[in-house]
C-alpha cells in the first residue's frame, strides 16, 4: 500500500496500516513531480505514518509529545468553516467544503524543522496558501496574514489547564509575501490520506523554511492586516520564539543550539544527527524575500 502513495524513488519509511489509518479516507491529488529544484520534493527518507501521528506538539491536547494522539479524538472537525477578515474584498464565514471545491490537491514533500532542535520529512497533501488567498482578493494595504486555531475548551484538553502558558486561541502570521510564496501550503491531508487530528485536522499552515511552531494547526480564521499581527510564541517569550522564525543554524535559541538537529526516526544508539541547514534547506527559493535584512535581529 505504501508504494501506491509514494511517488517511485523516494526511499520510503516503514508505513503500518493502523486502525485511524484504516478509517481516514484516501485523498484524490497530483502527485509531486521528482524535482528537487522546485524545492516541492526531497528524496530523502520519509518519516513513518506512525511517528507523525504519534509525535507532535500541539498543546492544546497537552504537553507531553503524545498527548495529541491521546486526547485529539475528542475534537469535532465535521462541519468545519474558517472566516475571512480584515483587508479583503471578500469577508465572510465559508464551509472548508465550498473552500475546496475550488482546489486541486498536490502532494508536497517537505522537511519540518522543530525550534527544538528535531526534524521530520513528511509527504503533505494539500494546496498553495496563494490559491485560497486569491480567492477572497486581499486589499493593497494587506501587508500580513493572521491565522487563528480552533478554542473550543470542552474539546481541547490543554485550553482548561490551570498551568498553560499560552493565552489561546493559538495564533501565528506571516507577511503576505511569505504567504504567497509558492512552498507556502495548507495540507488537509498526509501520506495520502485525510490528516489525523493530531496533525492540525482538518487544515494546516505547513511553511517549510520556518520552525514548526510557525505552521500553526486546525485553522478556523484568517486575517488580512496592515501591520504585523500578534503571534502566540512571540508574545510569550519574544527572545526565544521570532516573529519571522526562519530555520537559521547561526541564530540559536537562548536553552540549545541550533546548528543541528536530530532527524525522526532516531533511539539513543541512533540519533541520527544533522547539520541544520539556513532556510532548512529552502534558500534557494526563499532567501530573496529577505533580501537587506540583518537575519539575527529579525529572527
Amino acid at each position: 500500500m505504501a508504494g501506491s502513495l509514494l511517488s517511485a524513488g523516494v526511499m520510503a519509511a516503514p508505513f503500518s496500516v493502523g486502525a485511524e489509518q484504516q478509517i481516514l479516507p484516501a485523498l484524490r491529488y497530483k502527485k509531486v513531480t521528482e524535482d528537487s529544484s522546485t524545492g516541492y520534493y526531497t528524496n530523502e527518507m520519509l518519516a513513518p505514518y506512525d511517528d507523525i501521528k504519534q509525535y507532535n506538539n500541539f498543546y492544546e491536547f497537552g504537553m507531553n509529545k503524545d498527548d495529541p494522539a491521546r486526547y485529539s479524538e475528542a475534537m469535532s472537525i465535521d462541519p468545519w468553516s474558517i472566516t475571512i477578515e480584515g483587508a479583503v474584498e471578500k469577508p465572510g464565514t465559508f464551509a472548508l467544503e465550498d473552500i475546496l471545491s475550488k482546489i486541486d490537491l498536490e502532494e508536497r514533500i517537505y522537511r519540518l524543522r522543530c525550534v527544538e532542535a528535531w526534524s521530520m520529512v513528511i509527504p503533505w497533501v494539500g494546496f498553495p496558501l496563494a490559491d485560497l488567498i486569491k480567492q477572497f482578493q486581499p486589499l493593497s494595504n494587506a501587508k500580513y496574514v493572521q491565522f487563528v486555531t480552533l478554542n473550543r475548551p470542552s474539546e481541547m484538553r490543554g485550553l482548561r489547564s490551570r498551568t498553560s502558558i499560552i493565552d489561546w486561541p493559538y495564533v501565528e502570521g506571516l507577511r503576505i509575501d511569505e504567504a504567497m510564496n509558492p512552498l507556502t501550503f495548507l495540507a488537509t491531508g498526509l501520506y495520502g490520506r485525510q490528516l489525523p487530528k493530531q496533525n492540525g485536522a482538518p487544515i494546516r499552515l505547513v511553511v517549510p523554511w520556518k520552525y514548526g511552531f510557525k505552521s500553526i494547526k486546525s485553522i478556523v480564521k484568517i486575517r488580512f492586516l496592515e501591520k504585523q499581527p500578534a503571534t502566540s510564541w512571540n508574545t510569550l517569550q519574544s527572545s526565544e520564539y521570532g516573529f519571522y522564525a526562519n530555520v537559521n543554524p547561526e541564530v540559536e535559541h537562548p536553552r540549545w543550539s541550533q546548528k543541528s538537529e536530530r532527524r525522526l526516526p532516531s533511539t539513543f544508539f541512533s540519533p541520527n544527527r544533522m547539520l541544520t541547514e539556513p532556510f532548512n534547506g529552502y534558500g534557494e527559493q526563499v532567501a530573496s524575500l529577505y533580501s537587506g535584512m540583518d537575519l539575527r535581529k529579525f529572527y
